[in-house]
């Protein structure tokens, strides 16, 4: 690929990097609000745990309606409308300390603002510029961008917490929202750039379809239900982990110091994991590849769930989880863009972000059930487990093109 060609893409990579990093840095992060809350405010953990469990359904609800109105009309203002959201949502948070109060702010506003500025939109904007065979990398690259939010903004928000209380910290996110606002200019509508023949795509349909003719064709394939199935399983797993192992480490007697390291070390080693997976999904099928992501994060909790409740085991869990957290993106918006071309991939891949985020609906709420009626999350593990192995086997008979040998070999 000549360089004329990469200075144009990279740049808006770059840009849809910077705003993952923050509207995932902000949302993965609110986990750690949810002890500091029920002392202060004296509702349940359930409460709450449901306030962020609505959230994550909206989170991924809004996603396909935005990426519709960006393909049909640009990225730009629904970026823009993301980013004031998300601030409006977090700098409300503090005044509105009730149930309803927390599902208008964290489970309505702030989640549709981190929505409107997330993987659909972002990797859509950004795939309609680059050529179909470096999409896994550039969309790794993305994804590894909400995974440095993830880093930087877990120890961020404990320190804010443990000095100045939860308020200041959600006043201190909802500022850094509104940096998302001049990073929506270099990703707004643009013509794409003349490419090389993209041999590995293979689009069911001609690129000037339209949009409800694209989405008859997609809801009638089973391998698009197969991704919806795996990535519903995925949500149910990072919701589960993010809005409940602050609680559990808690629960152990830990320190919140360290579950801000161990969501740290998620967000950190996710860096590989993402850019990995983008790596590996240029060089081989990607069905596989998510196949041996989900399958290595069911050995993980079994692993995790015989050990001791000790500072080394969360630390070494929170790597192993970061190695697989969100390195199931890259394979999966690859394959939605393998099966049907770039020009829907926003509303496509929305679709099946929506499906990721019912997951996580049940992820977060029935977390917060089974700790309130139990007082243990054991056998959400075991659930976990399950599903994790579910997804395993339904990317097996997804339909995807072998690589060409020069591809695979390069």
């Amino acid at each position: 690929m000549s360089a004329p060609v990469m200075t144009r893409w990279w740049p808006l990579v770059l840009a849809a990097t910077a705003m993952m990093m923050i509207t995932m840095g902000i949302r993965q992060s609110l986990g750690l609000f949810v002890q500091p809350i029920a002392a202060d405010t004296g509702l349940g953990i359930a409460a709450i745990s449901f306030a962020l469990a609505v959230g994550q359904f909206v989170w991924g609800a809004v996603q396909p309606v935005f990426g519709a109105i960006a393909d049909q009309r640009g990225s730009g203002r629904v970026l823009v409308f993301g980013g004031v959201l998300l601030f409006a949502g977090m700098a409300a948070a503090p005044f509105f300390a009730s149930e309803w109060g927390l599902l208008l702010t964290l489970g309505l506003i702030s989640a549709a603002g981190a929505g409107a500025g997330s993987f659909s939109i972002l990797i859509g904007s950004t795939a309609r510029v680059i050529p179909a065979e470096r999409r896994s990398m550039a969309s790794g690259v993305v994804n590894a961008g909400g995974s440095f939010g993830q880093f930087l903004y877990a120890p961020f928000a404990t320190a804010m917490i443990g000095a100045f209380g939860w308020a200041a910290a959600a006043w201190a996110m909802a500022a850094t929202a509104l940096a998302t606002l001049p990073l929506a200019w270099p990703l707004r509508r643009r013509k794409r750039p003349p490419v090389a023949v993209e041999a590995v795509e293979m689009p069911a349909v001609e690129d000037d379809i339209g949009l409800r003719a694209q989405l008859r064709i997609a809801l009638r394939d089973r391998s698009y239900w197969l991704l919806h199935l795996g990535f519903f399983t995925c949500g149910f797993h990072i919701a589960f982990l993010v809005t409940h192992l602050p609680t559990e480490i808690a629960m152990c007697g830990l320190s919140a110091g360290v579950s801000a390291m161990a969501l740290s070390l998620i967000g950190l080693f996710n860096i590989v994991g993402s850019i990995g997976a983008g790596w590996l999904g240029q060089r081989y099928r990607m069905k596989w590849l998510l196949t041996a992501i989900y399958a290595s994060r069911a050995l993980m909790i079994l692993v995790y769930v015989l050990s001791p409740p000790t500072p080394t085991t969360f630390l070494l869990f929170a790597i192993g989880l970061g190695m697989s957290w969100l390195a199931t993106v890259p394979p999966t918006a690859g394959l939605v863009g393998k099966l049907f071309g770039p020009r829907y991939l926003a509303t496509l891949f929305g679709l099946t972000l929506l499906s990721h985020q019912t997951g996580a609906f049940f992820g977060a709420w029935l977390g917060g059930i089974a700790v309130a009626k139990t007082g243990s999350y054991l056998w959400v593990w075991y659930a976990d487990m399950a599903l994790a192995l579910l997804a395993a086997a339904a990317n097996l008979p997804i339909r995807e093109a072998r690589l060409p040998k020069a591809v695979a070999a390069a």
